[in-house]
């Protein structure tokens, strides 16, 4: 018989057992017809069961066969086991399921290679030192001008690419009105054919485009932005679309499977590098570089070979740079070039998220380990009620391995059942996380498919979880003595002593995911009730562009027809808003001296944006409409205090450092109380308010091309009045466009969202960690009851009081709980080093907050313990003893 054909009736069982019926009935009958008598025929074919066992073993592949047979009894297990069994497989599927979601969120943003040529041999460059500021970091900005020289040098070794940031602009088609955001990123002419990408429709950007400044306005779609735009429309090629003051045409459409090279962003529009308006500066960094290393070409000395060609860009760049001091020019030209694999790309989003997505990991480590400890309590549980049975198989021949391979095929069905549900949990758990981390202007988008890599990670977790959690309670399953459980001397404190170690480990666990989880949520609430310095309330921001660049005075002609609407109490202008992450900083210098070596910054504001945003002025005035940039400043607190170092700065003039070289004299009119500038995770920076009208070197007034009005309402609600604004706003002059809007409540809530992120998850594994851990308490406790009812039937029966019983019933698992309890606290002290970039001014008191989740898990042992102990002072001595 073939080896097919055995698989095959190892899987139809009933028909199998019927033909062997009939041949044995076939042989009978071929004896008969021979003259033999039918109890003769019979008796000459021998035992008939050990017969039809023989022919059945010949027919099927016996270890499946006794696989199956397996299958079916430990599914009949947990269909007996209804309650236990549904128990065990939520907590697991909670457990997997958070593991599964993880998975998809780090292998999303940090583990997928790039689907392009070779991305095992992509590097990014970044340099690490100090920076302008004097501050240590770490960049991956660079001037082209410098890119240019490192590409050149690196020919024959390796192709470098430059690419921008992704950037959310507004892109215009044919009117204002089908404007709308789009993300744009300028790449390298080569960058499709050295990543081998191929268009989907027409062409895409080649070398050729690189030639020349200004002289490739052309745009790839990319195939998303083109499905979602124009519905794949096949005549998009030859259309024109306008971003900024360029006029772009559409020549293709990037291959399906190609979304850019920053995982969290799907790019939209692809631009030529040599369309960036900073191409030629060499004061400019606003690109990234990719390297795409040649075979055989050794990573170290190349990496010397660009560092020497950087550091003599940056040499020749800074050698007349009068603006900086001296020391902060010799930190900056001590930078150290760093070439980093880059397999998965490069984006803001995995720098910022590398950290949280790791804490998160570890917190459903966790919770997967509190499940699967108490799903082996279960087990363990289950296999000592089961242990006559397990006596009787080995005493009719089943060996050790045959027990464990049956409860482990149970714990499999167990954690295959938990991981379908699990899925589900995983499908929609993950995106909704992605949900979670969007500023409002700026969503984030992550590629989170179902493939092979997402099933390899799910089906290596079950197994694990069968090993956690199955494999001890089969072991000790298979070691059943037969002699000793059949008189019923067995000894129950062996498997307690087991139990009584996983209740420990549980609660360990989950001491540590509810102190972190308090450790988040307290960096979350400092964050959140952190004084900025000025007003959210009824605030509404306009960020406009003016194309092409208008005189301020037709700004504040604006910003008089916005006052005009009804329900607008204030308007004010300034160049951008606060807490938006953009900057403005320079040195400066006080009674010609050289250049400071910490940096100031610089807002431009109108008249009367104190008073809107309500950051209270403590010394002289606020600016006049015929106050202009650079002449008149107002400084805060930090301001004087760093550089003015006075009690009187009214009046003081200091000079700030320009790009040129040249000094801009400013004089201080007044003095403001400290407000966050660009974030609110740093400390206060020393900030000059400048005039929102700038003039240039003869008087005349400079236009400007983007600005955001700031707008009170009289309604609670400022996005009322948003879709008026906005209409006002092309109304009041032709030229002028909104391209956001939002409020200031949005963008500080923007500051936090990754702390708000961590501080929600940490709070749900917390409270997913103590239901498993009370869970796990309270069927520790009854099963230790259960065992030992006929012992304090005895007890009671002579005279033992309730306290007796009750200090005998909870003394183990009290000695588990605070052992849980102390290698929680241990372990918590050590985590709190590894999340510290985390947490927000962790102080000394945030570690009485190790009190709290002791006292939690301490109350939730106490309720766990109720039951278990109502039920042992209620047993019944003359029934127990009646029993026995």
């Amino acid at each position: 018989m073939s080896l097919w054909s055995r698989i095959r009736n190892v899987f139809r069982e009933d028909r199998l057992n019927r033909e062997i019926e009939e041949e044995f009935e076939a042989h009978i009958a071929e004896a008969i017809e021979q003259g033999r008598n039918p109890e003769g025929a019979r008796r000459a074919l021998g035992a008939v069961v050990r017969q039809r066992q023989q022919s059945h073993d010949v027919r099927v592949v016996g270890w499946l066969d006794s696989l199956r047979a397996d299958v079916i009894f430990g599914w009949r297990q947990l269909k007996r086991n209804k309650v236990t069994s549904a128990a065990a497989i939520l907590s697991l599927a909670l457990a997997i399921g958070a593991c599964a979601a993880a998975f998809r969120l780090i292998d999303a943003l940090l583990l997928r290679p790039l689907p392009v040529a070779h991305p095992e041999r992509l590097y990014v460059l970044s340099r690490q030192g100090m920076g302008f500021d004097n501050k240590p970091g770490t960049w991956d900005s660079w001037a082209y001008p410098d890119f240019q020289l490192m590409r050149a040098a690196a020919k024959g070794q390796a192709e470098l690419i430059a690419l921008s940031y992704a950037n959310r602009s507004d892109v215009t088609y044919k009117t204002d009105e089908e404007m709308e955001k789009a993300n744009l990123q300028y790449v390298s002419g080569g960058m499709f054919s050295t990543f081998e990408i191929e268009p989907a429709l027409g062409r895409l950007f080649s070398e050729n485009d690189d030639r020349n400044p200004g002289a490739a306005p052309f745009a790839v779609l990319s195939y998303d932005y083109w499905s979602r735009q124009f519905g794949r429309d096949p005549h998009v090629i030859g259309r024109t679309l306008h971003i900024d003051d360029g006029v772009y045409e559409i020549i293709g459409v990037s291959e399906k499977k190609f979304t850019g090279t920053e995982p969290g962003t799907i790019i939209d529009i692809f631009l030529p590098v040599m369309m960036h308006r900073s191409v030629t500066r060499p004061d400019s960094t606003p690109f990234r570089a990719l390297v795409v290393l040649n075979p055989g070409v050794a990573v170290e000395p190349f990496r010397e070979k660009l560092a020497a060609v950087s550091h003599a860009f940056e040499v020749n760049r800074l050698s007349g740079e009068t603006g900086l001091s001296q020391e902060t020019l010799k930190n900056v030209l001590n930078n150290r070039v760093l070439m980093e694999p880059a397999p998965t790309g490069a984006s803001a989003m995995q720098r910022d998220y590398r950290d949280a997505l790791a804490a998160l990991g570890g917190l459903v480590l966790m919770v997967l380990l509190i499940a699967c400890a108490n799903v082996a309590n279960l087990m363990t549980a289950q296999a000592t009620a089961r242990a006559r049975e397990m006596a009787l198989r080995v005493s009719i021949g089943a060996g050790r391995w045959r027990l464990v391979r049956m409860v482990l095929v149970q714990s499999t069905l167990l954690a295959f059942l938990a991981a379908a549900s699990g899925a589900l949990f995983a499908w929609w758990s993950a995106p909704f996380v992605v949900s979670m981390i969007n500023p409002p202007d700026n969503p984030a988008r992550l590629v989170l498919p179902a493939d092979w890599r997402i099933l390899g990670f799910g089906v290596g977790l079950t197994l694990v979880v069968v090993l956690l959690f199955g494999l001890l309670p089969a072991l000790r399953a298979s070691s059943v003595r037969p002699v000793c459980v059949l008189k019923g001397g067995d000894d129950p404190h062996s498997r307690q002593r087991l139990m009584h170690g996983m209740t420990a480990l549980q609660v360990a666990f989950c001491f540590l995911v509810l102190f972190v989880a308090g450790l988040f949520v307290a960096t979350f609430q400092r964050l959140s009730n952190k004084p900025t310095g000025f007003a959210t309330d009824r605030i509404l921001l306009l960020e406009t562009t003016s194309r092409p660049a208008q005189s301020s005075l037709y700004w504040d002609q604006v910003a008089e027809g916005l006052r005009e609407v009804p329900g607008v109490e204030r308007v004010s202008q300034a160049a951008f808003p606060l807490l938006k992450g953009s900057n403005w900083n320079d040195s400066i210098s006080i009674n010609g001296g050289p250049p400071s070596v910490n940096l100031a910054y610089f807002l431009n504001i109108s008249p009367g944006w104190l008073e809107t945003m309500k950051i209270p002025l403590i010394d002289g005035r606020d600016f006049r409409e015929m106050d202009t940039y650079p002449d008149a400043a107002i400084v805060n607190e930090t301001f004087a205090r760093m550089f003015l170092k006075d009690g009187h700065p009214i009046g003081r003039i200091f000079d700030k450092a320009t790009d040129n070289g040249k000094r801009q004299h400013m004089r201080v009119i007044g003095v403001v109380r400290d407000a966050y500038y660009s974030g609110l995770h740093g400390p206060i920076l020393p900030v000059a308010y400048v005039p929102f009208h700038e003039v240039g070197a003869k008087g005349e007034m400079l236009p400007e091309s983007d600005g955001t009005f700031i707008v009170r309402t009289a309604s609670s609600n400022p996005l009322a009045l948003a879709s008026t604004l906005r209409q006002q706003v092309s109304r009041a002059r032709s030229g002028f466009h909104v391209s956001n809007v939002e409020t200031q409540l949005e963008i500080n809530q923007a500051q936090t969202i990754r702390e708000r992120l961590l501080a929600t998850l940490a709070f749900f594994f917390g409270a997913v960690a103590l239901l498993l851990s009370g869970v796990g308490l309270y069927g520790v406790l009854n099963y230790s009851v259960q065992q030992r009812e006929r012992e304090i039937g005895i007890r009671m029966a002579l005279g033992a009081q309730i306290a007796h019983v009750v200090r005998e019933v909870t003394g183990g698992i009290s000695v588990a709980v605070t052992t849980g309890v102390f290698a929680g606290l241990v372990c918590g002290l050590g985590v709190t080093r590894y999340i510290q970039s985390l947490l927000y001014q962790v102080r000394a008191t945030d570690i009485v907050m190790l009190a709290v989740p002791c006292s939690i898990i301490l109350a939730v042992a106490c309720m766990a313990a109720v039951p278990a102990l109502l039920r042992a002072i209620h047993v019944d001595p003359s029934t127990m003893l009646r029993a026995d």
